[in-house]
C-alpha cells in the first residue's frame, strides 16, 4: 500500500467516529438547548431583599427578612472595588466571551491527571449563570449547560450589566448578599467609603464565605485578602505604595447586624404583622419599604422618657439585687454581659470611699459616684426600704455584676431593670396618625405592647367622658355638686360600696370646674348618677369605646372599664381637635422595590371649616361634639395643668397645655392624658400584674413626667395656641358659691357658658373664691 493510501486510509477512519463524534455533540446541544432557562429573564431581575420599615422623616427603623441586600447600580461600585473582584475571580473578563478556555482546559487536564474534579476554570459570567439560573448541583451536564448559557449572555448583555448582577448576588457570609450588604455588615459603611484592603477583604469572600471570613476565621481570611492584594499588584490594578498601606493594615472587621437609622421594635413589630397579613411571608424577600407616621425625634424622646421614669420609680422605692446574689469570683466572659434598654452590665473591679470603678463588655473603665449609688437602699416593699446607705460598701463589693446607665450629663449610674412597666403613644390629632409609640421598657426584653393591647382601668382618665355628658346636658362648669359621702348597696356584694375621695375628705358644694381640675370621686359619682349611665355609656360609645370595655354600674365614674393608652390618646384627640373622632393608623405608604407606590394612606382628616360644605367626602373625620362643649371641656383640661392635679407639667412654660391625671385602686396603674398644639398623648406606668405601685404613686407623680419628657421636645419651637371663644359661649361674671350672676365687686370669677345656660339671676352672698381652691390629689380608682 502506498503512502498516499494509507494516508486516505487512516484519514478516512479517524473523520468517520469524529463526525459521529460531531454530530451526536450538535444533537446533544439541541437537545440540551430545549432544556435550557432563559436567559431574558435576567432583564428583570427581582433580588430578594428584605422588607425596610421607615420613619415619616426616611429614616430605618426595622429591617425583616433573612438575606440582607442592598442591591446596587454598576456605576455606584467603586473601580478599586472591581478591579479587586476581577483579580480575584476573572482577570480576563473583559477580554472573553463568557468563557475562559484557559481555565477549563487547565480544569480538564487536573482532571484526567489526578481523577478528581477541581473547582476552577469559572468565570464571572458561569458564576452569574449558576446563581440565577442553574442549580447548585455539581454534574457534567450542568456545566455544559453553564458553559452554553454564559456564551448566550454575552451575547445578550453588556459586559457591566453581568458584573452588576454579580455583585448584588453572591453570598458574602453572615446572611449578607451583594457587596453593599456586605459593606454594612463587616464595616457599617458604604461601599465608597471603604478603603482598599477593606474593599480587597470583601472581594476575598466569594471563593469560601465561610471559611475565610473575618469574623470567624481572622487569620484566613487576612491570608486571602493578602492574595487578593498580591494578584492586585501583579495585574497592576495598584501600585506598590498602595499595597504596602493595604497589606499592612489590620483587620477591622466586625458584625454590624441590624444597624438602625432610629430604632422603634415596638412600631416596626406593628408594621410586620400587619404586612404579613396582605403579602403573607413573602413580604420578608420582596424588598418592600414601608414609610411610617413615626417621627424619628419624637420617637427617640418618647423611649427615652419611659426609661428615664421606670428608673426614678425605682430610685424611690430602692434596689432589689440585694444581698450580694451576682458576686462572681471566675473570669467573665462577654457573653456574661447584656445591655437591655438603657441599661448594660458591669463588672466592679474597684472600690474607693466615694467612686467605685467597673468594667464593661469592652473592657473599659468606668467610674460611678457614690451619689448615683445612694438611690440603692434596699427594697422592703413597695412602701418602705432599708436603711440610707452610708457608703458603697453597704450595697456593692468588688466582683459584683451590676447593671448601669449613663445619664444626659455623662456620667454614669448604678441602675436595675425595672420591675413596673410603661407605655406612651402620641397622635396627630388632626388624622390620627401615630407620631411615637413605645409599648414597654424594652421590646426585646419583653416583647408585649402595652400601648396597644393592655387593658388596663383608665381611672381619672375616664372622668372628661362624664363631664362633657354633662355638659350637654344642661350642666354648667359652675354647676353645684355636693361633695360628700356616697353609700351604694350593690346586691352581687356582701356590703355596701362607700367611695371615697384620694384625701379621704370632703368638701361640700364644689362647681364642676373645681371638681374636675381637684379629681373629686364623688362628684363624679353623683354626675354619673343624675345623668344615667346610659346617656354616659351612649357619650363614651361616641368616643370610640366599646359596649363591654364599660361596666354598668357606678364605678363607671371612676374609670373602672378598661383601655389601652392608644384608645385614650384617641379620646383626648377629640378634645384637641375641635371635637372630631380621628382614626389612629401608622403606615403612610408601602413601596416596591423599584419604588412604585403600593398604597397610600388616605385618613379621615379633621375639617371644621367642611361642616356646612354641600361637597360630601369620607375622609373627613366625623364631629362627635359640639364647638362649644368642646371649648368648655378645652378649659377645664386647661385648668388641670394651671390650677390642679397636673401642675408640674407648667415647667414647661406654656398655658396651652391641657389633660387629666388618672390613678386606680391602690395606685396600680398612673396615666397621664394630654394635650397641646396639635399633637396628644397619654403616657401609663403601672405593674404588669396590677400589684399597687405603692402609696403616693399618682398619674401626676409616676406618668405625667414622661408626658412631659415628651412635649418638652415635641413642642419645641411650636407657637402656644390660644383658646378660641366659638360662636354661642359667653363669659359672665359669677358667684363660684351659687354659679348666679355677681357684681363686679372683686369677689366672683369670670366663667365661660353656652348661651342658653347662662346664669340670670344675681347671687349677693360674700363668699371669695378661694375658698373653693382645695384639691384632691386624684382619684381613688
Amino acid at each position: 500500500m502506498s503512502t498516499k493510501t494509507f494516508i486516505k486510509s487512516t484519514l478516512k477512519w479517524i473523520f468517520i467516529p469524529f463526525s459521529l463524534l460531531f454530530c451526536l455533540l450538535i444533537i446533544a446541544y439541541f437537545n440540551l438547548k430545549q432544556e435550557l432557562p432563559d436567559i431574558q429573564q435576567l432583564h428583570n431581575v427581582e433580588y430578594q431583599t428584605p422588607l425596610s420599615i421607615y420613619s415619616h422623616d426616611k429614616l430605618l427603623l426595622a429591617q425583616f427578612g433573612e438575606k440582607k441586600r442592598i442591591p446596587i447600580n454598576i456605576k455606584e461600585a467603586p473601580q478599586q472595588l472591581i478591579n479587586a473582584f476581577l483579580a480575584a475571580e476573572d482577570d480576563r473578563f473583559y477580554s472573553h466571551l463568557g468563557v475562559d478556555y484557559r481555565g477549563l482546559i487547565r480544569a480538564t487536564f487536573q482532571l484526567l491527571l489526578t481523577g478528581k474534579k477541581k473547582q476552577g476554570g469559572s468565570t464571572i459570567t458561569m458564576q452569574v449563570t449558576r446563581n440565577f439560573l442553574l442549580t447548585r448541583e455539581k454534574t457534567y451536564i450542568r456545566k455544559i449547560k453553564e458553559i452554553l448559557l454564559s456564551l448566550q449572555i454575552e451575547q445578550e448583555y453588556s459586559k457591566d450589566k453581568i458584573l452588576e448582577l454579580y455583585l448584588n448576588k453572591i453570598y458574602l457570609g453572615h446572611r449578607s448578599y451583594g457587596v453593599a450588604a456586605a459593606a454594612v455588615t463587616y464595616y457599617d459603611k458604604t461601599l465608597g467609603e471603604l478603603n482598599l484592603a477593606q474593599l480587597a477583604m470583601i472581594a476575598g469572600l466569594p471563593k469560601a464565605p465561610s471559611a475565610y471570613n473575618p469574623i470567624s476565621d481572622p487569620e484566613r481570611a487576612l491570608q486571602r485578602r493578602n492574595y487578593v492584594l498580591r494578584r492586585m499588584l501583579k495585574l497592576s490594578y495598584i501600585d506598590q505604595a498602595e499595597f504596602d498601606i493595604a497589606f499592612n493594615s489590620p483587620i477591622t472587621a466586625t458584625v454590624h447586624s441590624n444597624q438602625l437609622d432610629a430604632p422603634a421594635p415596638y412600631v416596626a413589630e406593628m408594621v410586620r404583622q400587619e404586612i404579613v397579613k396582605q403579602y403573607g411571608e413573602k413580604a420578608f424577600s420582596l424588598g418592600l419599604k414601608v414609610f411610617t407616621t413615626i417621627n424619628s425625634t419624637m420617637q427617640a424622646t418618647a423611649t427615652h422618657a419611659i426609661q428615664s421614669a421606670l428608673h426614678n420609680y425605682d430610685r424611690r422605692h430602692g434596689y432589689r439585687s440585694l444581698p450580694h446574689a451576682n458576686k462572681i469570683s471566675t473570669e467573665l466572659e462577654t457573653s456574661d454581659f447584656t445591655t437591655i434598654a438603657d441599661t448594660q452590665s458591669a463588672h466592679i473591679v474597684e472600690i474607693n470611699d466615694d467612686i467605685a470603678t467597673a468594667s464593661l463588655s469592652d473592657k473599659s473603665l468606668i467610674k460611678i459616684p457614690f451619689d448615683q449609688i445612694k438611690w440603692a437602699r434596699a427594697l422592703k416593699s413597695q412602701n418602705y426600704m432599708g436603711p440610707k446607705l452610708k457608703s458603697i460598701n453597704d450595697v456593692l463589693k468588688v466582683n459584683d455584676l451590676v447593671r448601669v446607665r449613663q445619664l444626659k450629663d455623662s456620667r454614669w449610674s448604678l441602675a436595675q431593670i425595672p420591675n413596673t412597666e410603661a407605655a406612651f403613644v402620641a397622635l396627630n390629632s388632626n388624622d390620627g396618625a401615630i407620631l411615637a409609640l413605645s409599648g414597654g421598657f424594652d421590646f426585646f426584653h419583653n416583647k408585649y405592647n402595652r400601648a396597644i393591647q393592655s387593658k388596663r382601668q383608665p381611672g381619672s382618665g375616664f372622668k372628661p367622658i362624664i363631664y362633657t355628658t354633662a355638659l350637654e346636658n344642661g350642666f354648667t362648669t359652675a354647676s353645684l355638686i355636693n361633695d360628700a359621702p356616697v353609700v351604694v348597696d350593690e346586691p352581687s356584694q356582701e356590703s355596701a360600696w362607700r367611695p371615697e375621695n384620694y384625701s379621704k375628705k370632703f368638701f361640700g358644694m364644689t362647681p364642676l370646674r373645681n371638681a374636675l381640675r381637684t379629681s373629686r370621686n364623688l362628684i363624679s359619682i353623683r354626675l354619673l348618677r343624675e345623668l344615667g349611665i346610659k346617656k354616659v355609656t351612649d357619650t363614651a360609645l361616641r368616643f370610640g369605646f366599646k359596649q363591654e370595655q364599660l361596666p354598668k354600674s357606678l364605678s363607671l365614674a371612676l374609670g373602672s372599664g378598661y383601655a389601652s393608652p392608644l384608645q385614650m390618646a384617641t379620646v383626648f384627640s377629640v378634645f384637641a381637635n375641635g371635637g372630631f373622632l380621628i382614626e389612629p393608623y401608622f403606615i403612610d405608604r408601602i413601596e416596591d422595590n423599584k419604588g412604585k407606590v403600593l398604597f397610600q394612606a388616605t385618613p379621615k382628616i379633621v375639617c371644621p371649616s367642611c361642616e356646612n360644605s354641600s361637597i360630601k367626602d369620607i375622609h373627613y373625620a366625623s364631629r362627635i361634639i359640639s364647638p362649644q362643649v368642646n371649648f368648655l371641656m378645652n378649659s377645664l383640661l386647661r385648668d388641670v395643668v394651671q390650677r390642679g392635679t397636673a401642675t408640674k407639667a407648667k415647667v414647661l412654660g406654656r398655658t396651652d397645655l391641657a389633660g387629666k391625671t388618672g390613678t386606680t385602686n391602690e395606685q396600680r396603674d398612673a396615666w397621664f392624658n394630654g394635650f397641646s398644639s396639635g399633637i396628644a398623648a397619654s403616657a401609663w406606668l403601672g405593674f404588669d400584674s396590677s400589684k399597687p405601685l405603692g402609696r403616693n404613686e399618682t398619674g401626676g407623680k409616676a406618668a405625667l413626667p414622661i408626658w412631659i419628657d415628651f412635649m418638652k421636645i415635641a413642642l419645641k419651637d411650636k407657637p402656644e395656641q390660644s383658646l378660641v371663644i366659638p360662636e354661642g359661649i359667653e363669659e359672665v361674671y359669677i358667684d363660684p358659691k351659687t354659679g348666679k350672676l355677681a357684681e363686679t365687686d372683686g369677689h366672683g370669677i369670670w366663667e365661660y357658658f353656652r348661651n342658653e345656660n347662662s346664669p340670670t339671676e344675681y347671687s349677693y352672698l360674700d363668699i371669695n373664691a378661694e375658698d373653693l381652691e382645695e384639691t384632691d390629689a386624684d382619684s381613688l380608682f
